[in-house]
């Protein structure tokens, strides 16, 4: 992913924006040759990714012949025509997060179970009686049926696509031309955009 300096996003940036964003596409190296790209449900823990995939998933045999993988969540993304841009180039807007990691198979009943209850009480926290115990009901026998994932982040990397090159008013203007449109996709650009004009345009605070 091509990065330019102005819509480079920092760690602060990237995490606030992943808040609540947990579904990702994770892409390995297929032995066969061409990449293998698995959707998924994700946790983010520190500098650790966490998530299961159901056993027979040929991602697992990619893992082992190389464990380099990459995890890619992108969002909040709308074209914009060249008529709403003073270069009269159209574009589009858009948000990802890129991580590089080191992926390592885990096949133990413990620590399946362990990343199990970890997501169940971060995508299910309305049932905090629900546990996965290795050998219990109701769901310690379907273990067996899946395998872990942790994957340890090497490097992210954050793009934040909104005209942060062009005349802030300019910038300005596309997010009222995101409202006006009202397509599918435009309120979370506008919203992009108009964070990142925020940005732009704050008074940077007065020395004493």
């Amino acid at each position: 992913m091509l990065i330019r300096s102005w819509d480079r996003g920092d760690e602060q940036e990237w995490r606030e924006w992943l808040a609540g964003r947990d579904f990702g596409l994770l892409a390995a190296n297929n032995p066969d040759g061409g990449p293998l790209l698995v959707p998924t449900h994700f946790l983010l823990a520190g500098a650790e990714i966490l998530l299961h995939l159901a056993a027979p998933n040929p991602l697992f045999a990619a893992v082992r012949a190389d464990p380099r993988v990459t995890l890619a969540v992108t969002d909040d993304y709308a074209f914009a025509p060249g008529t709403w841009r003073a270069t009269g180039v159209p574009t589009s807007y858009y948000a990802s997060v890129q991580f590089d990691c080191t992926a390592e198979v885990l096949d133990g009943a413990a620590e399946k179970a362990d990343i199990l209850n970890r997501q169940l009480a971060h995508f299910q926290p309305e049932t905090p009686d629900r546990r996965v115990v290795p050998g219990e009901e109701p769901f310690g026998h379907l273990l067996s049926g899946i395998r872990g994932l942790r994957l340890t982040v090497r490097q992210a990397r954050a793009k934040f696509k909104y005209d942060d090159k062009a005349p802030v008013e300019h910038q300005a203007a596309a997010a009222e031309r995101l409202a006006e449109r009202g397509a599918a996709g435009d309120a979370g650009a506008r919203a992009q955009l108009l964070r990142r004009h925020a940005r732009r345009t704050a008074v940077p605070p007065v020395a004493d």
